[in-house]
C-alpha cells in the first residue's frame, strides 16, 4: 500500500508541476470554447522518480512536450476533456522529429506527453495538430522554443 501511495504522489506531483509550469507561463491558445495549454521542459529538470514512475527518460539532451486541452463552461470554470495530438519538432536547418504522445490521465486531469531530443541553443519549431471534437477539424497549434543545456 505504501508503493501505492508513493506512485500517486509522484504522479501527483509530476501533473501538477507540468499543470503549474504551463499556466505560470500562459502558454495556450484558445479555440472557440476549447484552451489548448502547452508546455515543454528539458526532461533533467525531471526528479528521478517522477521520470521512472513515468517511464520518461532524464537527459540533458531531451526535453518533454506536455498538452492538455481544457473546455470553458458557462460558469467561467474549465474541465479537461479528451484529445487526439499529433505533431512534429524541427530546428532551423529543417531536421524533423516526428512526435509520439502518450496519455496520462489523473483523476480527471488528462495530459498528453511526448518526448524529443534538443540541441544546445537552437530554436525548435512546433506544429501540432489538437482533434477534441469529431465533428471539427484539428486546432492548429505552432509556437517557437528555444533550450538550453544545462552542463
Amino acid at each position: 500500500m505504501k508503493a501505492k501511495r508513493l506512485g500517486a504522489w509522484i504522479v501527483a506531483s509530476l501533473l501538477l508541476w507540468l499543470g503549474a509550469s504551463a499556466a505560470q507561463a500562459q502558454q495556450f491558445e484558445r479555440v472557440g470554447n476549447y484552451q489548448i495549454h502547452y508546455n515543454a521542459i528539458n526532461t533533467s529538470f525531471l526528479t528521478p522518480e517522477v521520470a521512472a514512475a513515468h517511464n520518461i527518460q532524464r537527459s540533458q539532451v531531451m526535453a518533454l512536450l506536455n498538452v492538455s486541452v481544457l473546455e470553458e463552461q458557462e460558469d467561467g470554470t474549465t474541465r479537461p476533456v479528451n484529445a487526439w495530438v499529433n505533431g512534429r519538432v524541427s530546428n532551423l536547418a529543417g531536421q524533423l522529429q516526428n512526435l509520439s504522445f502518450r496519455t496520462v490521465r489523473d483523476g480527471e486531469a488528462i495530459y498528453h506527453l511526448a518526448t524529443f531530443r534538443i540541441q544546445e541553443d537552437e530554436p525548435m519549431r512546433f506544429e501540432l495538430e489538437v482533434s477534441y471534437d469529431r465533428n471539427a477539424d484539428p486546432a492548429q497549434v505552432g509556437f517557437m522554443q528555444r533550450f538550453y543545456i544545462d552542463r
